[in-house]
């Protein structure tokens, strides 16, 4: 089983001078759950290379078993230092994609035509795409066949308003991925701020926040063994 993971490239926090990127958690928990169960992770960003990491995910308070491993292993930074450039991969070697969050996303795959169109010839080829935290935001531009969001009348969740209020970003972020996913006609609903949460919708699967990165992959696993 193949799955391609999807990272953000861009590290810059808006106007604000500081720095951001995928957040550690949501890339590690998922990927170690999946390769532990045999599945092949392939990774890919935008502008290739290294992704950037975000700082606030590399704060003591915000480590977990997953980023400490990750902190440990030497092979998966190796492999993170040369992700494939998004343009240059096919869903056709792939089972199903992934993408983790982190504050990045918002700005270039919200936008990125390669990403859109990559998550699309998932979708249309009957492969699940699953997204966690901020990362919903890539689904920003994705159509359906009828050229409508793909998000539309769909079950979906992500970072939510709340949360982001609490990280005092609200006013630095280009967008908020609750109001756009319901502005795109989704079915929007959340737990409690920082609390796991995830949603299935046929081939869409979507988590809240970096505590539901774990079980964002899980459902896609589960998915992709039915």
């Amino acid at each position: 089983m193949k799955i391609l993971f999807v990272l953000t490239s861009h590290s810059e926090l808006g106007n604000t001078g500081e720095k951001t990127g995928f957040w550690i958690e949501e890339f590690a928990s998922p990927y170690y759950y999946l390769v532990d169960k045999g599945v092949e992770v392939t990774l890919a960003s935008p502008e290739g290379g290294q992704p950037p990491i975000d700082p606030t995910s590399d704060k003591p308070e915000n480590q977990t078993e997953s980023t400490i491993r990750f902190k440990a292993d030497a092979a998966l930074q190796e492999k993170l230092s040369k992700t494939h450039k998004l343009a240059e991969v096919s869903s056709d070697d792939y089972d199903a994609v992934f993408y983790p969050g982190g504050h990045g996303p918002l700005w270039d795959l919200a936008e990125s035509v390669d990403s859109a169109k990559l998550i699309e010839s998932f979708y249309y080829t009957n492969k699940p795409v699953s997204f966690v935290c901020h990362a919903p935001a890539a689904l920003k531009h994705v159509k359906s066949t009828n050229g409508e969001p793909l998000v539309k009348g769909k079950k979906v969740t992500g970072f939510t308003n709340t949360e982001e209020a609490l990280v005092k970003l609200t006013d630095v972020v280009p967008f908020l991925v609750e109001d756009m996913l319901k502005e795109n006609g989704g079915i929007y609903s959340k737990a409690g701020d920082f609390e796991p949460y995830a949603l299935e919708d046929g081939l869409l699967i979507t988590g809240q926040n970096p505590a539901s990165s774990e079980k964002v992959a899980e459902m896609l696993l589960a998915k992709l063994q039915k």
